[in-house]
């Protein structure tokens, strides 16, 4: 009689392996994630296979070739932008957002755009038919002839068409499809997710194939799976976006190529995913005009400054208890500067409803805007309209201080090439400030000379 297999109890979420079934992880604490596996190790890859010297021998740090590594550019700006310049060969990429946020449509007009280039790319999809594939590259003008598509989710066929087709650039649309036959677990468990990524990281690095990986996200925003997968990746890209706005944003939280500060900026339209080089026009493009309660803030996303619109609207309250809404900005905030507004301006607007909303659907938290969140405050409260051309940017203190923030030069610099001719920013930043003769320059210490300045 054959030895029964052995099986673990593994936690989807965390990768925690506990000795039996439990209702509840007791490492991350999530309820119904913990599965059943067969115990069978992940299959060992060689230092050789990553493009490192062999095992055992030790070598001098200034004697490393290849330093320099060439990019490659994907033909999308904002794409190579937040890469660190280009794609580079035999980096490991995972991209993760929200579904229907667009990944697969951003790295299937990458893949289009690298192909025509004259790179061999291949596009492996998991979840889609050929024919459907095939729908959303008409609608985005993809389909050049360097650029193959395979349906597929067994990770040895896979394999067997990277060594037929010898790719520059692979897209995997899902890593959580893929299943390797060497182990007997689902596709999208922690054993399969570490199996899978580990071959595919030998893969990429062995023959310098820049690999992009697209993950599921759960319910919390995070790349489903454990921590590890993200460990075991060089970098990971997150897409982000609002339902019901076409803005979206693409934002690196680890990057061994390149900086994790810089974003790219894309419009969703009819035919695809469109780079946005100035994103603060589109967020100002639509911007009521003589409405009371409505500021230009500077705040910044990433390494660029993005000018938006904050709307405050303060009207009586109909009930006993007023209301508190605030889309855009953490309520929290939005609590702490109206009782600094009231204390230190004597502007008595506790009693009545208020509503604060970043329009565009962008989410700020940064200190930077509490200045412009108080100046919209004030002005629907006394129904007296800031200036068109005036950007205010600041923190603000419990004591009613403007306080200094950072990137100054680069906030006013993006005012000016959008017509600002003003500017509201705190007395500590004036100091080596240097400004367009255009621009005229307000600074302030305390939010008093802030309003009294503005109305």
């Amino acid at each position: 009689m054959a030895a029964r297999a052995k099986t673990r109890f593994v936690c989807q979420q965390c990768g925690n392996v506990a000795p039996k079934w439990l209702g509840r992880c007791g490492a991350c604490n999530a309820w119904g994630s913990v599965v059943e596996e067969a115990d069978v190790d992940t299959p060992r890859t060689s230092g050789a296979a990553f493009g490192a010297i062999p095992a055992g021998r030790a070598q001098r740090l200034s004697e490393v070739s290849g330093a320099d590594v060439a990019r490659r550019a994907s033909g999308f700006g904002e794409f190579d932008r937040v890469l660190g310049g280009g794609v580079v060969p035999g980096m490991l990429v995972l991209v993760g957002g929200d579904p229907g946020i667009g990944k697969s449509t951003l790295l299937l007009q990458a893949a289009d755009r690298i192909a025509r280039m004259g790179a061999t790319v291949l596009y492996v999809t998991g979840e889609e038919s050929p024919r459907q594939t095939r729908m959303r590259a008409d609608r985005v003008g993809a389909g050049h002839e360097n650029l193959w598509l395979l349906a597929e989710t067994s990770l040895e066929r896979v394999e067997q068409q990277i060594e037929v087709l010898k790719p520059d650039f692979m897209v995997l649309d899902s890593v959580q499809t893929l299943q390797s036959a060497d182990l007997t677990t689902a596709p999208g468990s922690v054993g399969q997710l570490r199996a899978v990524t580990a071959r595919l990281m030998a893969l990429a690095k062995s023959r310098e194939i820049a690999t992009f990986l697209v993950g599921h996200v759960t319910k919390d925003g995070a790349i489903a799976g454990p921590r590890v997968l993200e460990h075991m990746v060089d970098t990971v890209l997150y897409f982000e976006g609002q339902r019901g706005h076409p803005f979206r944003l693409l934002r690196a939280v680890k990057n061994r190529f390149g900086s994790t500060d810089e974003i790219g900026a894309f419009e969703m339209r009819a035919g695809g995913l469109a780079e946005i080089t100035n994103p603060s026009a589109l967020f100002l493009a639509e911007r009521a005009s003589g409405a009371s309660g409505s500021v230009v803030a500077a705040s910044f996303e990433g390494s660029r400054p993005l000018l938006v619109e904050v709307q405050a609207l303060v009207s009586p309250t109909a009930y006993g208890n007023p209301r508190r809404t605030a889309i855009g900005v953490d309520s929290g905030r939005v609590a702490l500067l109206l009782a600094v507004l009231e204390k230190r301006a004597e502007l008595h607007i506790g009693a009545a409803d208020i509503f604060v909303n970043v329009a565009g659907g962008r989410h700020l938290d940064e200190p930077a805007v509490d200045l412009a969140v108080i100046t919209a405050l004030a002005s629907s409260h006394l129904n007296r309209v800031v200036d068109a051309q005036t950007l205010v940017f600041g923190e603000v203190g419990l004591g009613g201080e403007v306080r200094g923030v950072t990137g100054a030069a680069a906030r006013v610099a993006e005012a000016w090439q959008l017509g600002f001719t003003r500017v509201i920013l705190p007395a500590g930043n004036r100091e080596g400030l240097e400004v367009p003769e255009a621009v005229t320059i307000v600074p302030v210490a305390r939010i008093e000379a802030a309003l009294e300045a503005l109305f």
